[in-house]
């Protein structure tokens, strides 16, 4: 918070929002903490505004031309920068990255508070099938899930973030599932999530390979053979 404030006192003071750069390096010699201070210096209206054009250019640019066609330099003339520019919103390429499959998650998540365990159960398959129409974000993401085990990746976060979270929010799904008499009751929810979420990382893996397997069909099968094994509910 201090380095917040900091700032706030010294733009009161009228240091204007162009020389942010130069006390943001200043305050990164201080800290060392260079990642969250470029993070937080395109924070400011004008910054937040940058930012949430760079992120929605390179969502489209991404999911339509492919990963490895979209490189740093062809996202900042996309939107006016230059790589140093583009970079200054967000602190390393890797984290560039992890924020655009954050936004891709966000506008990917439906509202589910009102589904049936039927539509519950056919979310994952239709996540697959929606996939299957943005290969670039497939793409990014399998390539950038693997390098990410590094814990001294700046994206490994958002992975180990995200699957903790992708294995409560499936877990519960099975968890519905099990109540609907669908699948075994005997079998716990937790490790049956992180087979499904797994079986998902895995189909789109093969499916970079062979573009003609059908992910959301492979999957189907997967929780159709499980619901041909339940067990009497009573």
């Amino acid at each position: 918070m201090v380095k917040q404030y900091i700032v706030l006192f010294l733009l009161g003071k009228g240091l204007r929002e162009k020389h942010l750069p130069g006390l943001y390096n200043v305050l990164f010699c201080l800290s060392g903490r260079y990642d969250e201070l470029m993070r937080e210096a395109g924070r400011y209206p004008k910054g937040i505004a940058k930012r949430e054009e760079i992120l929605q250019v390179a969502l489209s640019l991404i999911a339509n031309r492919g990963y490895n066609a979209a490189t740093i330099r062809e996202l900042a003339d996309a939107v006016g920068l230059s790589k140093t520019g583009l970079l200054h919103h967000f602190g390393t390429k890797e984290e560039l990255f992890a924020e655009i499959l954050r936004r891709r998650d966000a506008s990917d998540d439906p509202q589910k508070e009102s589904a049936t365990p039927a539509e519950l159960e056919g979310a994952l398959p239709e996540a697959l099938r929606h996939n299957a129409d943005v290969p670039g974000l497939v793409q990014l993401y399998t390539r950038f899930s693997a390098e990410a085990t590094d814990p001294q990746n700046h994206a490994h976060h958002y992975f180990a973030e995200r699957y903790a979270r992708l294995r409560v929010e499936v877990g519960l799904l099975v968890k519905t599932m099990q109540d609907a008499g669908r699948i075994p009751s005997s079998i716990d929810p937790t490790s049956l999530a992180a087979v499904l979420v797994a079986a998902m990382d895995g189909l789109q893996l093969q499916w970079l390979y062979d573009p003609e397997l059908d992910m959301a069909g492979a999957l189907g099968g997967l929780l159709d053979a499980l619901a041909a094994e339940r067990l009497p509910l009573r």
